[in-house]
């Protein structure tokens, strides 16, 4: 026991905070594009709107390294994006927190995306048609009626694209690498303390982890259960 508070005294828990504050940005994020997105895919049907999609839902299935590497590529040093923000505002997000919200949010805004899209598909239409007889315009129906009915389901999937913005490990890795009290996350410190064979270390952070996640899947599930 005494051994086990000395090692809970010693940690660093700069990971844990950063790993919070990521994942808190990230979800963000994510539900602003997410929400936008399932709207437009659930209420509009046009000609490659299946394809395009499915174009966002890649990050689901694709590797952590590809989502890696396409984001170097898009706004890495030498991509013009990403030289543009270095010339002219002195910034980049390559090996910064910036870099590891970027990566977290593009693997969370699937989970975000398809939640609030099935969730816009089940609103009732009636009510809306209701709502816009009483002299309300379209983005004051969508306000009072139809985002209030689609919220659970879209909380629920926000609540599970923030474990998943917590665990990221790959691309995040690739775009802000593992800089200790600068961008090294929880899933990365539990990588580097596996590594510098420091194992019980290692078992508190996935102690710590497993506990944040099981959280929010509880949370998650709880609302899923009111849609």
């Amino acid at each position: 026991m005494n051994m086990t508070n000395s090692l809970i005294a010693s940690t660093d828990w700069f990971p844990l905070v950063l790993s919070l504050k990521v994942a808190a940005v990230a979800t963000v994020l994510a539900l602003i594009v997410g929400v936008a997105l399932g709207w437009v895919f659930a209420r509009k049907k046009f000609f490659g709107s299946n394809v395009l999609e499915a174009v966002f839902m890649l990050p689901l299935v694709l590797p952590p390294t590809v989502i890696g590497y396409a984001i170097l590529v898009a706004a890495g040093r030498r991509s013009p994006l990403g030289g543009w923000l270095r010339e002219h505002l002195d910034y980049t997000i390559i090996f910064s927190w910036h870099g590891a919200v970027v990566a977290s949010a593009v693997v969370a805004l699937p989970l975000v995306l398809k939640s609030a899209s099935a969730a816009f598909a089940g609103v009732d239409r009636s009510l809306e048609a209701a709502a816009s007889t009483l002299r309300q315009s379209p983005f004051s129906v969508f306000l009072r009626v139809t985002l209030p009915l689609a919220w659970p389901g879209i909380l629920a999937g926000t609540l599970l694209a923030f474990a998943r913005a917590m665990g990221e490990f790959g691309a995040s890795l690739m775009v802000a690498g593992s800089i200790p009290k600068q961008t090294q996350t929880l899933s990365m410190a539990i990588y580097d303390a596996v590594q510098a064979g420091h194992d019980d270390l290692a078992l508190l952070l996935v102690i710590v982890t497993s506990l944040l996640s099981i959280t929010v899947l509880v949370l998650s599930n709880r609302f899923f259960s009111l849609r």
